[in-house]
């Protein structure tokens, strides 16, 4: 019979404790000084080498070369208190929670009373101290406050609150903590040669996360599968086997599934779960920490690999790839989902059931499934008015004569502004003498202001993906489901959305790099990197999670419809006329004031700085831009308005 792993590699002295330097190194310093306390407190989870360093340091006490901060191993005390000795006399271990009464504390302080009957020191070790009751701990408190010169105590336990606060006072406290992976990793494969056996990739993670940090823990769950090993050494299938975890496969398999909304290979994943014997919900919880290292590799990028701590490369990569697909926001709900799950599985009657539910809930928060039902909603909307479209203008008339004075309508109550106008750009203010004679019935001939970031994309956007061509790879296919969301986001740069929205259109997305399609090769260059590329890069970080390069080549485009955004009417009083001129080609020209007043002459200088009426409702956002005024009098997009006045270039504002 062979002793445990645990046992076989005991640490003998202070540098062979693992990962607690923090309380290993003062020890060392104080016993080199001699400042030795009379009274210590060890405290920390179990497994981590309370006890150990209790020994250890009363070898160090009564070492005949001591106090030292390395014991020799040679004298009899070193040799009795060494890893599988029989004891020392005069180091007496007691175990709490079978002596914690008022009788074995008044015993305690009868043998306190002799001398040692060999060593320097007689050394008490109170191991599972939280266990005296608070009437031994009170027997023994004039012991501990002024022991014998040659007494010492040390207490060992994993709840040092319930040690009573007067004994806590008069003991110099250690906290231990648990030990790191990547300390134990290489600590477990120091131990793996030593034993040599042979453990396959990806193993000894699994034997960390079984053993939770705990150095006592690790090494009994790998001590079981060497146990379990044959001559070909610890092999991963046996290790997820006996440990009950979650082969990374059926977690490759989910997660695709979730990336791709499959719901057909979502089940089939829970289906091989129940049928293998797997745990509902030690899959859910195995889940849950593949989405956490998903977030981690979203949201920190190259940098978060050195968070995952060692890893196989192959299984890196397909990582990788899954965060790149899922991207940070649909990875963090679908977190918060089987988080939620974990939580109402404790206890369940049905667990295949609630992992089922959680199943239906991760491919109903897919927002690429919603998107083409809730985009008929703008298109409705944009279809309602009877007035011309402004962005492609007819062309103008004869001049008609004035129709007869209408009477002035009272001016309808200012519309509430939307909650996008608040980051939209200020716009020019409107002329006094254009604000005071223009009824609200002209309010059709003008370009709205945008809907809320909210508003669903236009149902024209799927056909747009339809004429563009095929990536040929899962990223193309998410970023042309998601480009509405891009757009919306894009909107707090007006001139950049103008450009995208307008005149390019995803054509394809390979090795980390957008290809846009522009339909105006004058406009390729100012795509095709710059400020305007990198706006476009934010836009998409912050809503796929998706770090990617943008090119721009000419190519055809769908229709300007692919916006994310439709314009809506603006509200008119139920008492104003009709639009009489719902087809003139100027967007700014009054049509009440047609009727009483002559047509400026076009040498008359704007009375743009002829401030309004006190009496005169604020300019909303409403109003468009002269940018806009200018595209919808010339034919030509904002944006080509923008490049043709400034030779190329664009300049936000």
């Amino acid at each position: 019979m062979t002793t445990a792993l645990y046992r076989r590699y005991r640490p003998d002295t202070f540098a062979d404790v693992v990962g607690q330097e923090h309380v290993t190194t003062p020890l060392m310093q104080a016993l080199r000084a001699d400042r030795v306390n009379h009274a210590y407190l060890f405290s920390g989870p179990r497994g981590c080498g309370k006890t150990t360093s209790a020994r250890i340091l009363a070898r160090c006490l009564n070492c005949e070369q001591g106090p030292t901060d390395t014991p020799c191993g040679s004298c009899p005390s070193c040799v009795e208190l060494a890893r599988g000795g029989a004891g020392s006399v005069d180091v007496v271990e007691i175990d709490a929670a079978s002596h914690n009464g008022v009788d074995d504390a008044r015993e305690l302080r009868e043998r306190a009373a002799f001398a040692p009957a060999r060593d320097r020191y007689k050394i008490f070790i109170l191991d599972e101290a939280h266990m005296v009751t608070p009437q031994g701990f009170n027997a023994l408190l004039k012991l501990v406050e002024e022991p014998p010169p040659h007494v010492r105590f040390i207490f060992a336990t994993t709840e040092p609150e319930k040690v009573i606060g007067t004994i806590r006072s008069r003991t110099h406290h250690y906290p231990f903590r648990l030990v790191p992976p990547p300390v134990l990793q290489g600590y477990l494969e120091t131990l793996c040669e030593a034993e040599d056996v042979t453990v396959a990739g990806g193993v000894l993670p699994l034997v960390i996360r079984a053993g939770g940090g705990s150095v006592r823990d690790t090494l009994s769950v790998l001590d079981q599968l060497m146990a379990g090993s044959d001559d070909t050494g610890v092999s991963y299938d046996r290790a997820i086997a006996l440990l009950g975890f979650t082969d990374a496969t059926l977690l490759d398999d989910a997660v695709d599934a979730v990336a791709a909304a499959d719901g057909g290979s979502l089940f089939d994943v829970v289906q091989r779960v129940m049928s293998t014997g797997h745990e509902p919900r030690r899959f859910v919880e195995d889940l849950l920490e593949r989405l956490r290292d998903l977030l981690v590799l979203c949201a920190a990028g190259d940098a978060g690999v050195r968070a995952l701590g060692a890893m196989p490369e192959d299984q890196l990569e397909r990582m990788t790839g899954q965060a790149r697909r899922l991207g940070l926001a649909r990875a963090s709900a679908a977190a918060d989902l089987v988080n939620d799950a974990l939580t109402h599985m404790v206890g369940a009657t049905s667990p295949r059931l609630h992992l089922e539910l959680l199943c239906a809930r991760l491919l109903a928060s897919d927002p690429g499934a919603a998107a083409p039902v809730a985009a008929a909603a703008p298109a409705a909307v944009a279809a309602a008015p009877a007035a011309a479209p402004v962005a492609t203008p007819a062309p103008a008339p004869a001049p008609a004569p004035a129709p007869a004075p209408a009477p002035r309508p009272e001016p309808a109550p200012s519309a509430p502004v939307p909650a996008a106008a608040s980051t939209a750009p200020a716009t020019p203010a409107r002329p006094a003498a254009t604000a005071a004679a223009e009824p609200a019935a002209a309010a059709p001939s003008r370009t709205p202001a945008p809907a809320p970031a909210s508003t669903p994309a236009p149902a024209a956007a799927p056909t747009a993906d339809a004429d563009a061509p095929a990536g040929g790879t899962a990223d193309t296919e998410l970023v042309r489901r998601r480009w509405p969301e891009v757009l919306g986001t894009l909107e707090r740069w007006r001139v950049t959305w103008t450009l995208v929205s307008q005149n390019a259109q995803v054509s394809a997305v390979t090795d980390g790099v957008l290809n846009l399609a522009v339909s105006n090769p004058n406009l390729v260059s100012m795509l095709d990197g710059g400020k305007h590329a990198e706006n476009l890069q934010l836009a998409l970080r912050e809503t796929l999670g998706m770090q990617l390069r943008i090119t721009a080549t000419a190519g055809p485009v769908a229709p300007a419809a692919s916006a994310p955004r439709a314009p809506a009417p603006a509200a008119r009083p139920a008492s104003a006329p009709a639009p009489q001129r719902a087809t003139a080609p100027t967007a700014t020209a009054p049509v009440a004031a047609a009727a009483t007043a002559p047509a400026p002459s076009s040498d008359a200088p704007p009375p743009w700085d002829v401030p309004p009426p006190e009496d005169e409702p604020p300019f909303h956002e409403e109003e468009i831009s002269d940018d806009d005024a200018r595209a919808a009098d010339s034919g030509l997009s904002a944006a080509e308005i923008l490049a043709k006045e400034l030779g190329g270039t664009v300049i936000e504002d």
